[in-house]
């Protein structure tokens, strides 16, 4: 999983937004200036949802257009867990056109949320609390909830199961995507991270080590600061699909920060952002149509 270096970033974020901050930044807009409207966008339907797993029952949302049969897709969120944030991702998605399954990757431990609104990574007490939870994550772990989430997609209506999955993941969900793929790979069609931490260390269970297991197309977005910390990882990455023969694309994200993706976070890059989100339409495009 995501080792604590690769957290470190969002402690230079400096202070928190404040809801009343955020509401005046898109007084008027809503989210649309997050998340911009879609040509032919299709309606949906979104719930909370209960997982059973053979750890226990996971919290999640599942979001689908509302006629018709799609390919599924699976969201690991980051370290601050399941969130009205990626809710609002996930049924974007679905407008167009997938069934979409974002997960509480915490819930062993406590159902979400499972970190204050606007945390604060840099507050001791806050940063304490999120990573004795990440510290419950094992590869293990993340292995058999791959499973139950991927079977639970596959056993809704809304899921055409002829069609192979996508799996995307932010931050510490990056390695969970390649756990996913490498797990389920005659299901997992493609695979997204999004500035992921731990994708390539030296240590033998690194997820770059599993990508001979995968049958996946990759989208890897990565933070312009995460290369200047460990610039070698995109090119190891690049070694190992090139190896297995697995189609990616690896990419630096110029000028972005650790964490820009999320519509919430306090280094959001809209336009940057909206380049990887067109980046994942694009490889969702081709690998699970």
């Amino acid at each position: 999983m995501c080792e604590h270096d690769d957290f470190e970033e969002f402690a230079a974020r400096g202070k928190p937004l404040t809801r009343r901050t955020f509401c005046l930044m898109t007084l008027g807009a809503g989210l649309v200036a997050a998340l911009p409207g879609i040509a032919g966008a299709v309606e949906t339907r979104g719930q909370d949802v209960d997982v059973a797993t053979p750890a226990g029952t996971a919290d999640a949302f599942f979001v689908h257009p509302v006629h018709g049969r799609h390919p599924g897709v699976l969201i690991w969120p980051d370290i601050f867990g399941l969130r009205p944030a990626f809710k609002d991702m996930a049924t974007r998605l679905a407008q167009s056109g997938y069934a979409v399954l974002v997960v509480n990757p915490f819930y062993r431990s406590q159902r979400a949320p499972t970190a204050p609104e606007h945390a604060d990574f840099d507050d001791p007490k806050t940063r304490e609390a999120l990573m004795a939870l990440h510290a419950t994550l094992t590869p293990e772990t993340n292995r058999v909830d791959a499973k139950a989430f991927v079977a639970f997609l596959d056993r809704q209506a809304a899921v055409d199961t002829r069609r192979k999955l996508g799996t995307t993941g932010y931050c510490m969900g990056g390695p969970s995507v390649m756990i996913t793929a490498a797990t389920v790979p005659d299901r997992i069609g493609a695979g997204a991270t999004f500035h992921g931490g731990g994708l390539a260390t030296d240590k033998p269970d690194s997820p770059h080590l599993l990508i001979p297991r995968m049958q996946a197309q990759f989208l890897v977005a990565i933070a312009a600061n995460d290369d200047a910390k460990d610039p070698k990882a995109k090119d190891t990455l690049r070694d190992a699909f090139a190896a297995a023969k697995r189609p990616a694309e690896i990419e630096v994200y110029a000028g972005t920060k650790h964490g820009w993706c999320p519509i919430d976070s306090h280094v959001y890059d809209h336009d940057q952002a909206e380049k990887a989100w067109a980046r994942m339409l694009a490889l969702f495009g081709r690998a699970l149509a």
